[in-house]
């Protein structure tokens, strides 16, 4: 099975930060959701602040929260 099948992936900005890892993102399509940092990028320590842009990987079934996998420079 795909890793990534049924995914929905998006492009956003950081709002704000919460504590553990937990962050508020403005998702370009105008909606709002909250997302926590994806496990590689907590291992090789990521750091993510308010302005920067993100992908989130959210699933189909709950569009309230996702995945932050990748930061834009």
């Amino acid at each position: 099975m795909a890793d990534n099948e049924g995914k929905v992936e998006l492009q956003g900005e950081v709002v704000e930060a919460f504590r553990g890892g937990m962050y508020r993102i403005a998702l370009d399509n105008g909606h709002e959701t909250l997302g926590y940092v994806s496990g590689k990028m907590r291992r090789y320590r990521i750091r993510i602040n308010p302005g920067d842009r993100v992908t989130v990987e959210l699933s189909p079934y709950d569009l309230t929260r996702g995945r932050i996998t990748f930061r834009q420079r």
